[in-house]
C-alpha cells in the first residue's frame, strides 16, 4: 500500500500549490476564477453561447475552482528560470489566465452577434465583472434574447428550371415556415443547394451566385424571405457569369506520377513514361510504380460523365487510401465550351520500413520481457499491395529454472480492393474495401507444464461506408491448435476434468464471422458528445459437419467427428461493445461503457475451445482484479495462483464508467467504476458456482472502483490503473462487500491505450 500513500502525497502537494493560485498574479491585476454564462432562453444551448467566451479560467478537475491541477503545477515553480527544475514546471503546467476587460468586450461582441444570426435581433449581452478576493476575479456573462424574428413566407424566385427544382425541394430544404430567421441555416441551405448542383457539371458555380431578399417590415417579428440569383453586374469574381450556368463533362483524366515536384518542374533531364488508356492518360517519372488498373478503379471522376465535387471528393479519398501514395491533388481545365480534362498529381510513399519495439509484461504475477521486429512493403506487386511481416519472442521468469518463452510470426498481405472473380470496375470503384490474407506462427513453452504450437490462416474482406462506419467480413480462418509435449505431472492434472482433456487435445478450428463497428466522433465537433459501438458475430464448425453428415461419415470413439485425425470445434458466438462519451470541456469526459459476449458450443463438441472463451478482470474489464483472476460466476480457485483453464467462461459482462481529467503535462487522470464478470453455459463440475443464471448473475457481478494515470505520447497511451475491489461474488455472502478491504482487495493494471 506504499504506493498508494505516495500518490496520496503527491495529490496533497498539488492542491496545496493550486490553493496558492495567485502566486504569479502581477500587482493590480486578477486571475480569472470562473466564468458564468446565463441566457432567458434555451433555443440556444449554453455550452454552444459559452465556446464563444474569449477568455476561460485555468482548466479544473470535477468542475471544482481549488482542482487547477495545471496551475497547481506551474505554482510549484520558483521564479529563478534558470533553474532547469522551475523551467520544466512551468512547461508542464499551465499559466495563471489575467482577466483582460478588453477580451470581455470581445465576448459581448461575439455573443451578441450569435444571437443575432440565430434571429434574436434585437438581444441585450451584458456583463458583471466581480472581485470577491484579493486578485480573483469572476466574470457573469447574461444575455436578454428579446423577441426572435421568424420565418413567415419562403419562396424561390429562380428562372434557371435545374437550379428552381433543388432549390424548391421542400424535403430536402432546410427553410421552413415558421423557423427562426437563422443565418446560419440560411447559409447551410445555399451550400446545400450549391452542391447539389455542382453535382449536375455545373463546375463554375458558387454559393456566392445564391442571395436572399427579406422582408421585416411586417412589425410582427416575422420576414418573408425570398431566395434568387444575384444580378450579373453584382458578381465580382474572375469567371464570366454565363459560364456559371455552362454544364461540364469530363474528357480526359491525366495522371501524374512523381516525386515531390510539381509540373512546372519537370524538365526534360528527367526520363518520363507516357500512355493512354480509353480517356485515361498517365505519365510516370523513370518508372510505372502504380498499375494503371488500381488508379482507374480508385478514380470516381468518370470520362464522358457529368463534372461532380462528390465525384471529387470520393476520389481524393479512394486513392488517398492507396498505402503506396503519399499525397495527392487534383485540378481541373477548360479545354472547351463545355469539357473539363482532370488532372490528378500523385507523390509517392516511401515503400519499405522496419520497426522494433520492445516491452515488459507483468502476467498472472510473473515478469516478463517481449520483443517485436516489423517489416512492411506498401507496393509490393506495383498494385499498392501492402505487405507486412513481424517477428516475436517473449520470455517470462516464474522462479528458480523456470523458462517460460514464447516465439512467432504474422505476416499479412492486403489488397486495396475486393479480389472476387466477377467484380466490375464499378463495383470496386463504388465500395471502398481491401482483401487481405493473413498467416501466423506460435510456439510456447511452459515449464513443466507443456509445449504448445499454434498455427492460422486467413481470407478476408475490409470495407467502409463513409468514415465513421466499418465492416470486417473473415469468410474463412484456419487455425490448428497443437500439443507435442505435455509432462506427466501436467497431465494427471488435466484428467481432473473433461475440459481440460479436451483444451489440450489437438484440434481444428475453421471458422467465419463478421464484425462492423460505428463511430459518431466527428473531428469538426470536438467537444460534442458521441457515441461507438462494435458488434460482432462468429460461427465454427458447421461446413465440415454438414459435409460429414452429407457422407455419412462414422465418429470417432468419444462420439465426435474427426477430419484427418483431428477434432474440430463447432460453436456459435457473438459480440457487442457500446461506449458513450459525454464532453465536458476540451480537459473532462465521462465515458459509459457496455461490453456483452456470448459463445455457445453445439454439434461436435460441448465446449467452446480455449482460444475462444472469455476471461474477467484485468486492465480492460473489472479492474479490481488482474486478467483471469475474477469468476466465472461465484468459482473460486482452490489454489494461491491463477489458474487459466478454470477461470474462463462462455457468457461476459462488463459495464464501466470512468471519468478523464487532464491533470498537466502529458499526464491525465482517472476514476473509475467497473462491474461484471463471466460465466459458463453449462454447470461444469470444474467450476463450481460458473453457471449464468438469470435469477442470480446481477448478484454475481464483480465490482471494483479506483484511480488511474495515463500519460499520453501522442502516438501511444501509456496506463496504469489501480482498482480497489467493492463486490467480491466469490466470498462467502457476509463478506463479499469489502468495506474494510485488505492488501488483496487491490489490483494494478498496466496497459498502452484506453480500456474502451
Amino acid at each position: 500500500m506504499k504506493k498508494t500513500k505516495y500518490l496520496f502525497v503527491l495529490l496533497l502537494v498539488l492542491l496545496a500549490s493550486a490553493c496558492n493560485t495567485t502566486k504569479y498574479v502581477p500587482e493590480n491585476e486578477y486571475l480569472l476564477n470562473k466564468v458564468q454564462v446565463t441566457a432567458d432562453t434555451k433555443d440556444i444551448p449554453k455550452d454552444e453561447i459559452k465556446s464563444y467566451v474569449r477568455q476561460l479560467p485555468n482548466s479544473k478537475m470535477l468542475g471544482l475552482s481549488f482542482l487547477k491541477t495545471k496551475l497547481g503545477v506551474y505554482n510549484l515553480s520558483g521564479k529563478d528560470t534558470t533553474k532547469w527544475i522551475n523551467r520544466q514546471l512551468k512547461k508542464m503546467g499551465e499559466e495563471p489566465v489575467i482577466y483582460d476587460p478588453h477580451l470581455t468586450q470581445i465576448t459581448e461582441r461575439q455573443i451578441s452577434k450569435l444571437f443575432y444570426n440565430r434571429g434574436y435581433m434585437n438581444a441585450v449581452v451584458s456583463s458583471e465583472v466581480k472581485t470577491p478576493k484579493e486578485k480573483i476575479a469572476e466574470i457573469k456573462y447574461k444575455v436578454i434574447a428579446n423577441t426572435p424574428y421568424k420565418i413567415r413566407e419562403y419562396a424561390v424566385n429562380i428562372e434557371h428550371p435545374e437550379l428552381y427544382e433543388i432549390a424548391s425541394d421542400s424535403v430536402r430544404g432546410l427553410i421552413k415556415s415558421g423557423n427562426l430567421f437563422n443565418s446560419d441555416v440560411l447559409d447551410e441551405e445555399r451550400q446545400r443547394i450549391t452542391m447539389r448542383f455542382r453535382n449536375e457539371g455545373y463546375f463554375n458555380f458558387t454559393k456566392d451566385y445564391l442571395e436572399y431578399f427579406a422582408d421585416s417590415t411586417l412589425n410582427s417579428h416575422q420576414a418573408d424571405l425570398v431566395l434568387e440569383v444575384r444580378n450579373e453586374p453584382q458578381i465580382n469574381d474572375t469567371v464570366n457569369f454565363d459560364k456559371a450556368f455552362q454544364r461540364y463533362r469530363i474528357r480526359n483524366i491525366h495522371f501524374y506520377s512523381q516525386t515531390d515536384k510539381t509540373l512546372e518542374n519537370l524538365t526534360e533531364e528527367i526520363v518520363l513514361d507516357t500512355f493512354e488508356i480509353e480517356n485515361y492518360k498517365f505519365t510516370y517519372e523513370n518508372k510505372r510504380n502504380i498499375r494503371p488498373s488500381v488508379l482507374i478503379q480508385s478514380t470516381h471522376i468518370i470520362p464522358d460523365r457529368r463534372y461532380s465535387d462528390r465525384a471529387v471528393e470520393r476520389t481524393y479519398s479512394s486513392i488517398n487510401s492507396l498505402s503506396a501514395v503519399r499525397y495527392m491533388d487534383i485540378s481541373f481545365r477548360e479545354v472547351s465550351e463545355d469539357e473539363l480534362d482532370a488532372i490528378i498529381v500523385l507523390t509517392p510513399s516511401k515503400l519499405q520500413s522496419m520497426s522494433t519495439d520492445v516491452e515488459g509484461t507483468y502476467s498472472a504475477g510473473y515478469w516478463g520481457l517481449g520483443g517485436n521486429i516489423n517489416y512492411s512493403h506498401r507496393n509490393i506487386f506495383k498494385g499498392s499491395e501492402s505487405f507486412s511481416l513481424r517477428g516475436r519472442a517473449a520470455y517470462e521468469y516464474q522462479g528458480r529454472n523456470q523458462h517460460a518463452y514464447e516465439l512467432g510470426s504474422d505476416a499479412s498481405l492486403k489488397f486495396p480492393t475486393f479480389l472476387l472473380p466477377f467484380a466490375s470496375r464499378d463495383l470496386k470503384r463504388r465500395v471502398r474495401a481491401n482483401t487481405e490474407i493473413n498467416g501466423s506462427y506460435s510456439f510456447r513453452k511452459r515449464p513443466s507444464e507443456y509445449t504448445g504450437i499454434i498455427t492460422s490462416i486467413g481470407y478476408r474482406y475490409n470495407w467502409s461506408e463513409r468514415q465513421h462506419i466499418k465492416h470486417n467480413y473473415n469468410v474463412l480462418n484456419i487455425s490448428y491448435i497443437y500439443y507435442p509435449n505435455i509432462s506427466p505431472e501436467y497431465r494427471d492434472y488435466l484428467s481432473t476434468s473433461p475440459y481440460f482433456v479436451y483444451n489440450f487435445q489437438n484440434h481444428l478450428i475453421m471458422s467465419t464471422g463478421y464484425k462492423g463497428s460505428y463511430s459518431g466522433y466527428r473531428p469538426t465537433q470536438p467537444l460534442r458528445n458521441y457515441t461507438t459501438y462494435a458488434y460482432g458475430i462468429e460461427t465454427a464448425g458447421n461446413l465440415l459437419y454438414g459435409l460429414n453428415n452429407l457422407f455419412h461419415t462414422k465418429k470417432a470413439e468419444e462420439g465426435a467427428y474427426k477430419i484427418f485425425g483431428i477434432r474440430y470445434a463447432q460453436y456459435v458466438k457473438a459480440d457487442f461493445s457500446l461506449s458513450h462519451y459525454q464532453i465536458f470541456d476540451r480537459n473532462n469526459k465521462i465515458v459509459y461503457h457496455l461490453g456483452l459476449g456470448v459463445g455457445v458450443p453445439y454439434g461436435n463438441n460441448y465446449l467452446i475451445p480455449f482460444e475462444k472463451r472469455y476471461f474477467s478482470g484485468g486492465a480492460n474489464s473489472v479492474r479490481g482484479w488482474t486478467s483471469y483472476q475474477l469468476g466465472p460466476g461465484t468459482y473460486k480457485s482452490s489454489g494461491s495462483y491463477i489458474d487459466y483453464n478454470t477461470q474462463m467462461g462462455d457468457i461476459k459482462i462488463d459495464l464501466n464508467m470512468e471519468y478523464r481529467s487532464k491533470l498537466f503535462w502529458k499526464l491525465e487522470g482517472a476514476m473509475f467504476l467497473d462491474m461484471g464478470n463471466v460465466w459458463t453455459i453449462r454447470d461444469y463440475e470444474s467450476q463450481p458456482g460458473g453457471v449464468f443464471k438469470i435469477s442470480d448473475f446481477i448478484g454475481q457481478m464483480g465490482v471494483a472502483y479506483g484511480v488511474g494515470l495515463r500519460a499520453d505520447f501522442s502516438f501511444f497511451i501509456l496506463r496504469v490503473d489501480l482498482g480497489m475491489k467493492l463486490h467480491n461474488p466469490a466470498l462467502p455472502h457476509t463478506q463479499r462487500w469489502r468495506t474494510n478491504p485488505t492488501k488483496d482487495d487491490y489490483a494494478i493494471n498496466l496497459a498502452i491505450g484506453y480500456p474502451f
